[in-house]
């Protein structure tokens, strides 16, 4: 990486400042981000659980800078315009979330125009914000690390496609691989000559070049990049997926091909406002589809997804320690919102030990959902109780959350919707629930339950509350409570655990000690 302006930037690079006071809190102070890219320039601010941020404030403005740069060989005058105007008001924009500093990187079109460093010598002059270049193995490799962000551990090959390139990186137990660049962005692709077939034989011969760097990538396929996301909108819109939740989205080869037609067989206008994507990514969406179609016949991944999480998630994971790294995102986000929005913190953590009993053959994957419902079961209380149910559920489905599948979004939703309510018939979230079997659906509505009725236990001497017994074989639920929470157990409780019990099929042995 290098920086063109301020000697000791150069030594460096984006990191010559630290992202995080304390590698190892929980807690993450404000972080801003730019992303200087060859189609958009983009500023995330990120805020919360360090280990699963929040978008706090994010605003893109599509300025292709590398358009026509293949001509050229220099950025695009309007897209230049836009971008130092777009910078300039992100810069005052930081100064006004009382942010001292922004962390900004510059891609391909930057680092491949011969006014690139002019460019963002200009920008450190007139707003003080350091724009870094990084090159293009240098981008696959944050880029691969926003996906381990989402996916800690995970595996496959992560591809990045922006305006002027694309990468290929690949993961293997948490760590980055080997990682490669190449010229196959669209905006590029616009400017090879011949045509469709001149086009056509760049790609396949860039790509068999890859494949031949690469070797062989049967795993997952993760898709990074605006191009990929609106190839996901249009595979959503082809499926009528219920879910229009672009992270963790899943495809298949099949599904790349029949979208690829679905594509050419409709008005691109008419998709693209159907789906929601903007005028300029629309045009480039053929030439991107062209390439997404070449990667998955030469490397044939198991499955495909799409990551949210790139090369700006990669840069605050570049900053995390080891410890920081192996924490699990999602249980991450649900510590850090009930320590924020729940009436008791902490409770969360005691309702999940009560209940467990009832979950004791469970597996792993499904036993840190529980956790998380737990956590996360009174952060909705301000909401208005005829919309409680319904609130955590969209949240659940639809908050930014790492390390969650589409159909666990779905178990976790319905969870803590049954925390508020018996019945889930009648919501306008039905659509959804045909996403998980009916055992997880039972399962879900089970654990919901056990939440609502140990909800009223509520008590601040945790260790206290007495304990559940499941004898599954007898089908009985025994519930045990200490004489001083006796008096807890009233009609209210009284309902919600023969509930309880009759979603279990369980028959009901209450012991109070005298």
């Amino acid at each position: 990486m290098d920086a063109t302006s301020d000697p000791s930037a150069q030594e460096s690079g984006p990191f010559e400042r630290p992202l995080f006071d304390d590698p190892d809190a929980r807690a993450l102070s404000r972080v801003g981000v730019v992303d200087v890219g060859s189609n958009s320039v983009r500023l995330v601010v990120f805020d919360g659980a360090a280990r699963s941020p929040a978008y706090f404030y994010n605003e893109k403005i599509m300025c292709a800078l590398g358009a026509g740069l293949s001509e050229t060989g220099h950025l695009n005058p309007q897209g230049r315009t836009r971008a130092f105007n777009a910078i300039k008001r992100f810069q005052r924009l930081a100064e006004g979330m009382g942010l001292d500093h922004l962390t900004a990187v510059a891609t391909a079109a930057v680092r491949e125009a011969d006014d690139g460093p002019e460019f963002c010598e200009d920008v450190l002059r007139e707003t003080g914000v350091v724009i870094h270049i990084i090159d293009g193995t240098e981008e696959a490799r944050l880029s691969a690390q926003g996906v381990l962000l989402g996916w800690p551990g995970s595996y496959g090959l992560v591809c990045d496609i922006g305006g002027s390139s694309m990468e290929l990186a690949e993961i293997n137990h948490g760590e980055v691989g080997r990682r490669v660049t190449s010229s196959l962005g669209p905006l590029k692709l616009r400017d090879i000559k011949g045509g469709k077939k001149g086009r056509k034989a760049y790609i396949n011969e860039t790509l068999d070049q890859l494949r031949s760097e690469m070797g062989s990538q049967r795993n997952r396929l993760f898709l990074v990049g605006g191009s990929w996301r609106a190839f996901a909108r249009v595979d959503m819109d082809r499926c009528n997926y219920p879910l229009n939740v672009l992270h963790e989205y899943r495809m298949t080869v099949a599904d790349i091909h029949a979208t690829a037609k679905y594509i050419a067989a409709n008005d691109p206008e008419e998709l693209r406002q159907r789906c929601g994507i903007s005028a300029s990514r629309m045009d480039l969406l053929p030439l991107a589809t062209e390439v997404l179609k070449g990667v998955a016949r030469r490397f044939k991944p198991r499955d495909i997804t799409i990551s949210s999480y790139g090369i700006r998630e990669g840069m605050l994971y570049e900053q995390m320690s080891q410890r920081l790294r192996d924490r699990d995102p999602l249980i991450e986000s649900c510590l850090f919102a009930e320590r924020k929005d729940a009436r008791l913190p902490g409770f969360g953590k005691s309702l999940y030990k009560y209940i467990l009993p009832l979950f004791k053959s469970s597996k792993p994957d499904r036993l840190r959902l529980v956790k998380a419902a737990c956590l996360l079961h009174d952060v909705s209380w301000r909401a208005h109780p005829d919309y409680r149910a319904e609130t955590c559920f969209d949240t659940a489905t639809r908050a930014n959350l790492g390390g969650l599948k589409h159909p666990e979004r779905i178990f976790l939703g319905l969870a803590l919707l049954h925390r508020y309510r018996n019945k889930r018939d009648g919501t306008s979230f039905e659509d959804l629930f045909h996403l998980i079997d009916n055992k997880t659906i039972h399962q879900a509505e089970i654990l919901g339950k056990a939440m609502r009725f140990g909800a009223m236990l509520w008590i601040q001497d945790y260790e206290n509350m007495g304990s559940l017994r499941w004898f599954p074989k007898k089908r009985e639920l025994h519930l045990l409570l200490p004489r001083h929470a006796g008096p807890l157990y009233g009609e209210v409780a009284e309902a919600r655990f023969h509930s309880l019990c009759d979603t279990l099929d369980a028959t009901p042995v209450v012991k109070i000690k005298r």
